[in-house]
């Protein structure tokens, strides 16, 4: 039987972080994906933005792993020249409810470590933008995007450089513990293959309930319930208005940060995510039905009241891993080691939504905490 020293199971942008992390001290390190390449899911399917933190509530992991992997994910991409641009964002407000939750939420990025948000007022809001409706807004000049693609892709070489594998095309079936660590079952383009792990990292995004229900040992008890939530982006033809990422006060009836406004790397302008529930399935439906429209325009227009109907079509849908259900309150990150489930050298990873992009090499770190804390 053919050993290695970790098997991570997913190559999204959170698995290749933690393989890249990982193999600088294992000189075996194993990434496997059910698909053709790296990256097909979450993580090529969202706003490819850099957050600075200022949602979450005060000690959850996603403050935390969000604030300290901003800081290290702009020291990465400079370092290794990758494409990203710090250009800040405005989250805006229309009423005075709607101020008052920014005058929270300022207080709450504090709190977070976010110390540098500025209050804009309707005049600096009215210079930044003509097009921009708004009574005040904050801004946020450490929010910013970045090239995912090429993000990911250079992980994957910082791993490979360091002696890791991607075996892609590679399907998990099963894992064992043994006092050596796991025996697994792979299935490699339909042959079963058998190997021997030290460590096992459950990295599957959409699948990580699915995975954990086949590794031996890990009770029905400490899986959680997984959410698939969907959500559809529209590009806008012709200049963007905004220069700045535009951000609405989240409307309380909603799941997410509602409709905003980015650009990416190419300054193309989009909008979304909407939040959308969705079945769990074999496989995602990335389908965008035209009828939702009228709710996206409905939407944007409440700070961009000048949109032009005609320039906004359907671009690209994505599905979020969530443990937050509809109508639920807010729920973190779940990172179990071994006091979480009893199984030594094994790392479940659920809910790893947004921010988990921006938050990437921050959960390597803790990762890598979690596994020298077992050893």
């Amino acid at each position: 039987m053919d050993k290695v020293d970790a098997v991570i199971v997913g190559a999204g942008v959170v698995g290749l972080a933690i393989a890249a992390r990982l193999s600088c001290k294992l000189s075996n390190v194993l990434i496997i994906d059910k698909h053709l390449g790296f990256g097909e899911e979450t993580s090529s399917r969202n706003s490819e933005v850099i957050h600075a933190g200022i949602y979450y509530p005060e000690e959850s992991l996603k403050a935390s792993l969000c604030v300290a992997g901003k800081l290290a994910l702009y020291e990465y991409c400079q370092k290794r020249t990758i494409p990203f641009n710090p250009l800040g964002k405005l989250i805006v407000a229309q009423n005075e409810d709607q101020q008052a939750y920014l005058e929270g939420l300022l207080l709450k990025a504090s709190i977070n470590g976010v110390e540098d948000l500025v209050w804009q007022s309707r005049r600096e809001l009215h210079r930044f933008s003509s097009e921009l409706k708004a009574s005040v807004g904050l801004l946020s000049p450490s929010t910013g995007i970045i090239d995912s693609h090429s993000y990911m892709q250079s992980l994957l070489a910082e791993a490979e450089s360091n002696g890791a594998m991607f075996a892609a095309n590679t399907q998990f079936i099963g894992a064992e513990p043994t006092d050596k660590g796991f025996n697994l079952s792979l299935d490699i383009e339909g042959e079963v293959m058998s190997l021997q792990s030290r460590y096992l990292i459950n990295s599957a995004g959409l699948y990580s309930t699915d995975v954990a229900q086949n590794i031996d040992g890990v009770g029905r008890g400490s899986i959680p319930e997984l959410h698939w939530c969907k959500g559809h982006y529209f590009s806008y033809g012709g200049k963007s208005p905004f220069s700045r990422l535009v951000y609405p006060v989240p409307e309380t009836n909603i799941t997410g940060l509602g409709i905003h406004a980015t650009l990416d790397m190419g300054r193309q302008l989009k909008f979304g995510p909407d939040t959308q529930y969705i079945s769990r399935s074999t496989t995602p439906d990335y389908s965008i039905d035209l009828n939702l429209k009228p709710k996206f325009l409905e939407a944007i227009r409440r700070y961009f009241p000048g949109i032009d109907a005609a320039k906004l079509q359907p671009s690209y849908s994505g599905v979020r891993p969530k443990l937050q259900g509809p109508n639920a309150s807010f729920a973190d990150f779940r990172i179990d080691g071994c006091k979480a489930h009893g199984i030594q050298g094994l790392i479940n990873l659920f809910g790893i939504e947004s921010p988990g992009l921006t938050a990437s090499l921050a959960i390597a770190k803790y990762v890598e905490a979690l596994l020298a804390e077992e050893t």
